[in-house]
């Protein structure tokens, strides 16, 4: 693979930076801010960056864009922390897009099991759903399977009452006893489709997961250059130095592994590419919680307070770590992928 972005990946995450950069929360208190929040979803919206896995029409059923340039978003949007949704409603397009469905019409996110392991799968269509939608700021729906005899079929169960909770950027809501109803035109999904969209959706939650650091990172050096301890400047001080050093190094390995997962993710048979983005996840969920907590330990006191955004990357940081399986869980794929010890369902 050719790690360099092309002219046109660089152009997009110059725009996104730019989108971030004039809509994201500087504050905390700007998180409640409902003006700022409406114009970051009308600015997204309007990029259309929540559709770039969506079929080509002239590519068959390849997507308008490439899983690096979906990365790139996601990067960016995680490293505001942007409050608006993209993880959820991009992973359900590309599920639709995976079980040859239409688009939706309206704004859907995907259905992950209580633990957030893994998408929710019924054993019947006639089960009620249970689960947690994610990033479901303004979706109306969230996306489950059923199994059937060709495979997995795709249903959509109705979505209410989204709220903040460990994560204040991006609500979830719970889903209790749902019915689930199919998504017309959607074909069944076979065990590679679904290995393939796991890639995937472990690639774009260790691009926002890198994100976050790197604003965890961006906005620790900053409070360094301006805050004076003993008449110098905390960011003189060597132990600091050593604790930002430390944090960058584990912010652009995560990025190379990341960029490699999202490459792989289109490249490489569904098999391999799920064990690449394993491997990126737990590299990065790992490095996340180090490097967002390093952020708050470099603010001192005040990064221990509501005021202080430090806190708000580490929340997003410990989200993204538990979506699709946590460090464990992703180095039982690795070893399932290399045939070392048990196996793992990626699945279950």
């Amino acid at each position: 693979m050719d790690v360099r972005l092309s002219a046109e990946q660089q152009a997009l995450r110059e725009a996104a930076a730019r989108l971030v950069d004039d809509h994201a929360a500087g504050s905390v208190a700007d998180l409640d801010d409902a003006g700022r929040a409406a114009g970051l979803d009308a600015a997204l919206a309007g990029a259309g960056w929540r559709e770039l896995r969506v079929a080509d029409p002239d590519a068959g059923n390849r997507p308008l864009a490439s899983a690096v340039e979906a990365a790139i978003v996601a990067e960016e949007l995680g490293r505001g922390p942007a409050d608006t949704a993209f993880l959820g409603p991009t992973l359900a397009t590309e599920l639709r897009r995976r079980a040859g469905a239409e688009p939706a019409a309206a704004l859907e996110t995907v259905l992950l099991r209580p633990d957030l392991s893994g998408l929710v799968v019924l054993e019947d269509e006639r089960a009620r759903c249970s689960g947690v939608a994610i990033d479901a700021r303004g979706a109306t729906a969230a996306l489950a399977l059923v199994r059937s005899g060709h495979g997995h079929e795709l249903v959509g169960v109705p979505v209410t009452g989204a709220s903040p909770g460990r994560d204040l950027t991006r609500p979830a809501a719970a889903v209790e006893e749902a019915p689930a109803g199919r998504i017309p035109a959607a074909g069944p999904l076979t065990a590679e489709d679904i290995e393939a969209w796991s890639a995937f959706a472990l690639a774009l939650t260790c691009a926002d997961l890198v994100g976050t650091m790197r604003g965890a990172v961006d906005l620790a050096r900053a409070y360094a250059g301006v805050r004076r301890q003993y008449e110098a400047l905390i960011g003189t001080f060597q132990s600091v130095q050593h604790m930002l050093a430390d944090a960058f190094v584990s912010v652009e390995g995560s990025s190379s592994v990341t960029r490699h997962a999202a490459w792989a993710a289109d490249a490489l048979p569904s098999g391999e590419a799920l064990a690449a983005a394993a491997v990126a996840k737990a590299y990065c969920a790992r490095a996340a919680r180090d490097v967002c907590e390093t952020a708050v330990q470099v603010h001192g006191g005040i990064g221990m307070t509501w005021e202080c955004l430090a806190h708000v990357h580490l929340r997003r940081a410990l989200m993204s770590a538990q979506l699709l399986g946590d460090v464990g869980a992703n180095l039982a794929r690795v070893a399932a992928h290399h045939k070392i010890g048990g196996g793992h369902d990626g699945l279950r």
